[in-house]
Parts: C-alpha cells; structure tokens; sequence
C-alpha cells in the first residue's frame, strides 16, 4: 500500500509529531535540546513559518507550525536532517535519529488550535515526568504564559489574543485554560489526520471526499533527486539543492564526495554570484 500524500496548502496550520528511531531517545542532555530549539529558529526564520506551540520529549516533540507557503516537507526534511547530523556527530553515532515518516495533522485555527496547543504543552504532565507544564523548560508553555521571554522563533500573539485585549491578563487566562485540561473528544481527534469542522474539510479540500480517497489539494512535488540537481548543468546547483528542494549540506558533501567545510564555502560562493546575477539584472 502506497503511503498518503502530504497534505500541503498555503496558510495551513499543523499539528506536528517526530518520533525517535524505534521509539529512541532523540535527546540525551539540555546540550542536545538546546541544539534542537536553534534548529528549530533557524528552519522557522528560512521557511517564514509561524510557530505556535511546541513541546521537545525525550523520544519525540510536538510541533504546531502555520506555513504562509506550501513547503512543510522541505522543512521538516531540513528540521529533522539538520538536527540528526548534529546528534550523530556531537554522540559519534551514525543511522537514522527519527522514524522514516513523521506525522502532521491538518489544524482548523478558529475551531481546534487553541486546544491543540494546549493538548502539546501538556505532554510532560501526561507522561507523567511533571505534575504542572511550567516545571517542563522545554516546551512553549512558560513562555506563551508570561513565565519568560519568548524565544524568537515562537509567535504568542494569536493565542494570547484569543484570551484578552491586553497581555498579562490573556497569559493569566491561557495559564487557567491550560489547567482545565484535555477532554476525551479532543484526545481521540487528534489522532486522526485533519483536526475541523465539516465546512472547513469541505472549504479545504473543495469536495466532501470518501475517507479512502487522496484530498486534491496543493501537494508539493516531490524534490529531484541531488543526481538530477547536478546533472543538467543548472547554474548555481549547491544553492537550489540547498535551499529550493531542502537537502543538507552534509547529504550534498556526500553526494559530491567533499568535505562538509568545501560545500559550505562553494554555497557562499554560488550565493554571492547569485546575488550577483540579480544586482545587474535591476
């Protein structure tokens, strides 16, 4: 059975899930979850994603991402590569950090994103490892409700604004919103593959679709392999592979047979001509 597309629209809203490699630990120290979070801002700053809420597990996270564009797998192909490549090396391991396959669920933002995040920051008390979010550094939770700066690549305001006009009292009503808890309904939807209303399934998807069948909505394309990127004399093929289709610099270095250090110099260097090439075309 062929696996289901992903589904890919503008402006779409998803509730994010990366598990270990059969169900391995993905961090072993704060050093790896702080490695993880900057990962984490540089992905969100290049994709111009906006990031509502996360959570960093031991074996898995929980993401929720807005993407403006159409380009979840390239950034979760950069987020989970970027971030394996630094696990391997900083633990002098090798083979795979994640499951092959991470899950997203499509989110309603006016029905259900509220609830998910909420449902994400719970996790540690849910598993038992904290008895209140706050005492778990390493979610969105302490920062959403005023416990400390938020950190550059987390956007608060839409959720704050759901709460109140003005900001310390919408961090003390998310705060008691969150204590209210997950309900059963909520836990049992969210496992499913889009989290909304009929109208917004419909609106989406233009049709009311059979469970079995592939949503025809906006899929991005599945990238060109590095051998195609480089073997049509394209200019500029270490930026596009890089920064079009969301290859590594690592998984390019090993293609080319170059050190890691040789790809980043020839990536500045296709960079700056680019840059270039466009300042003599205005």
């Amino acid at each position: 059975m062929s696996r289901p597309l992903r589904i890919c629209i503008p402006g779409g809203i998803y509730h994010l899930i990366a598990r270990g490699n059969a169900r391995g630990r993905i961090v072993r120290d704060d050093e790896d979850r702080r490695r993880f979070l900057d990962i984490l801002s540089r992905v969100v700053e290049r994709y111009g994603w906006l990031c509502h809420s996360y959570c960093l597990m031991d074996n898995h996270y929980h993401l929720v991402a807005e993407t403006p564009r159409p380009n979840l797998p390239s950034g979760m192909r950069q987020l989970n590569g970027l971030y394996a490549q630094s696990f391997n090396v900083r633990h002098d391991r090798c083979g795979h950090v994640f499951e092959a396959r991470y899950r997203s669920r499509l989110v309603e933002k006016e029905s259900y994103l509220l609830a998910v995040c909420r449902y994400v920051v719970l996790n540690p008390v849910k598993a038992g490892i904290c008895s209140h979010p706050e005492q778990w550094p390493w979610s969105s939770y302490r920062a959403t409700a005023g416990l400390e700066p938020p950190p550059p690549f987390l956007t608060t305001d839409w959720l704050l604004a759901q709460f109140a006009p003005t900001r310390k009292l919408a961090q003390q009503r998310y705060r008691a919103y969150v204590e209210e808890g997950v309900d059963d309904d909520l836990e049992r939807r969210v496992r499913g593959e889009r989290l909304g209303q009929e109208d917004f399934l419909r609106g989406t998807f233009g049709y009311d679709p059979p469970l079995a069948e592939i949503p025809r909505v906006q899929v991005e394309p599945i990238p060109p392999s590095l051998d195609e990127i480089f073997a049509n004399g394209r200019p500029f093929p270490i930026a596009c592979a890089y920064r079009r289709h969301g290859y590594t610099l690592s998984q390019i270095a090993k293609h080319l047979g170059c050190s890691y250090s040789t790809i980043s110099r020839r990536l500045r260097a296709e960079e700056a001509a680019q840059t270039a090439v466009n300042e003599c075309k205005t």
